[in-house]
């Protein structure tokens, strides 16, 4: 694979923005084409190269999408040629080029637009198959379909850029060795392989907005990424509930970015933002994807259902006119469709708000022996906030201080060793802990 090229200045970042725009319809137009992802991307990495070479000479093009595509393809031509691949399939291949390298950009970019839709879902269906491991998905997936370099996605998960490489590296050639199709599935295979993609993107937008480790609490630019990702999904699977839920979902969780940090990048909880920073017209969206989405339900689901907890938060103006008793069965309707442990916990908190910190306290004891939920940090710092507001302070610095060593994320570790010494010294009771309801 050719290296990286490095971005700079002005017409550099110009490039940049046009190769975010269309690297995903360049690659996926040229994987339908050459059958293999691999060289797609090797070949839309050439095309990039050559228009940084080239542009800064004679500006950016005013179609650069059939500049991009053409370029790419007389690289493939002249691959085609110096190896000598003579066998059938890579004549035809090469056929085919041929026959579209006198087409004028205008041409090609129609070309393009004819098949473009249905490139785009192969290419996403591709880079989300199960074969691969998720950690490879949401890489691959990232580097194919959101245009981002392998030192972007190393910076945003917090990894060695070796690392990512070996995994984008690694999941193009299983791609191959495994000879996946170029597809949409069919069938019951669409609906599993659909599950896959969304939890890819799903994964990308978590780790966005509340970040498993290192110094900052959020990453937006994943969530952008994610969001990118799940209106494209939404434009290509128009008939799918669970894939307007999720855009859905996202879209209302991404409306409280701003007002999730603080001026110095402290956490601050959902009951204590100031809902006038949150972003109405991601709500209005939002909204408007969960109503799509639950005309299409013929019975709950995920995704949908996530979106219908969080349209409660983002239909009450004030903490208080949230609906908790509505978020509580929703959270139980849940746990009936995807039964798990981090479902009940959340369901124990809302019920906790509904009808107060006992009840809800109840229910998390339940959880305690969870193998599950051992290392995972906000269980005890659930329990300790349920703790803390029945007065049972010596229990609650416990239960904060093992949340604080369980943490990977050093903005929560220092907000959860606050909770631990309001407990020596109570000041204003804190809200409930961030990925809760």
């Amino acid at each position: 694979m050719p290296s990286e090229p490095q971005l700079g200045p002005p017409l550099h970042r110009a490039i940049d923005a046009v190769w975010r725009i269309e690297s995903p319809r360049l690659i996926a137009a040229l994987t339908r084409i050459v059958r293999d992802v691999g060289l797609a991307e090797d070949l839309a990495q050439d095309a990039l190269v050559a228009a940084l070479e080239r542009w800064p000479r004679t500006g950016i093009p005013d179609n650069p999408a059939a500049w991009l595509m053409a370029a790419a393809k007389n690289r493939a031509i002249d691959l085609l040629r110096r190896n000598r691949l003579l066998d059938r399939k890579h004549q035809q291949i090469g056929y085919e080029l041929e026959s579209t390298r006198q087409l004028t950009p205008d041409d090609i970019n129609a070309a393009i637009d004819e098949t473009i839709g249905d490139d785009l879902l192969r290419l996403i269906f591709i880079s989300c198959h199960p074969i691969l491991s998720p950690e490879a998905r949401v890489a691959l997936t990232l580097r194919l379909l959101g245009g981002l370099t392998t030192d972007e996605i190393a910076r945003a998960f917090l990894l060695a850029e070796p690392t990512v490489a070996q995994r984008i590296v690694r999941a193009k050639r299983s791609l191959s060795e495994a000879k996946v199709p170029f597809e949409v599935p069919q069938g019951e295979e669409f609906t599993a392989r659909l599950a896959s993609v969304l939890q890819v993107i799903y994964l990308i937008f978590n780790e966005g907005y509340s970040a498993t480790a290192g110094d900052d609490w959020t990453r937006p630019t994943l969530c952008e990424d994610a969001l990118r990702l799940g209106r494209i999904l939404a434009e290509l699977v128009t008939d799918e509930p669970e894939v307007h839920g999720l855009a859905a979902l996202m879209e209302i969780q991404a409306s409280r970015l701003n007002a999730r940090i603080g001026p110095n990048g402290e956490p601050i909880l959902l009951l204590d933002q100031d809902r006038g920073r949150w972003d109405q017209i991601l709500i209005r969206r939002g909204l408007a994807g969960l109503e799509r989405a639950e005309q299409l339900t013929r019975q709950p689901s995920p995704y949908v259902l996530q979106a219908a907890i969080a349209a409660c938060h983002a239909r009450a103006a004030a903490p208080e006119a949230t609906d908790w008793s509505r978020i509580a069965t929703l959270y139980g309707q849940l746990a009936q469709v995807t039964p798990s442990p981090i479902v009940e916990l959340n369901r124990a908190v809302a019920v906790s708000m509904a009808q107060g910190p006992a009840a809800g306290l109840q229910l998390v004891d339940m959880l305690r022996e969870e193998a599950s939920l051992k290392n995972y940090h906000l269980l005890p710092s659930v329990r300790g906030d349920l703790l803390y507001k029945l007065d049972r302070l010596e229990e609650a610095r416990a239960e904060f201080e093992r949340a604080a060593s369980l943490t990977r994320n050093a903005r929560e570790q220092t907000f959860l060793l606050n909770r631990v010494r309001d407990c020596t010294t109570p000041t204003t009771r804190n809200s409930i802990s961030r990925k809760i309801v």
